[in-house]
């Protein structure tokens, strides 16, 4: 995990507990780009549809992912992961989100521009 992270990747580790949060992490950690962040965090409201993902970094749009529970999934976040870092402002289309995130996408939140809120 990166020293000072950019971007972060919260799963939710409510609904199917901590075990099944730790294995996602787990698996995803190293194929993230360097300036992630991975962590366990306690309900993110998506509990019709477990285990839940957030993608978070300053200056970009939010994203929270629900119902991952395959290998598919998992690769499928690993890629988006590498697809948000590299966005300048965290935007991506849900046709140019990996093909398993499609029904997958629960919210995406615009960033937050920090000018306007000062």
């Amino acid at each position: 995990m990166a020293n000072n992270p950019e971007h972060f990747l919260l799963i939710c580790e409510t609904c199917k507990g901590s075990d099944a949060a730790r294995s996602i992490q787990k698996a995803l950690t190293d194929r993230l780009p360097c300036g992630y962040s991975v962590h366990s965090v306690s309900c993110m409201a998506g509990c019709d549809r477990p285990i839940t993902v957030g993608f978070q970094a300053v200056g970009k749009a939010q994203y929270l992912f629900g119902d991952i529970q395959t290998s598919q999934d998992v690769d499928a976040l690993a890629d988006f992961a590498r697809q948000f870092h590299a966005s300048g402002d965290g935007w991506t289309n849900a046709t140019d989100r990996p093909r398993a995130l499609f029904n997958k996408t629960l919210a995406r939140m615009p960033r937050l521009n920090v000018e306007e809120c000062s």
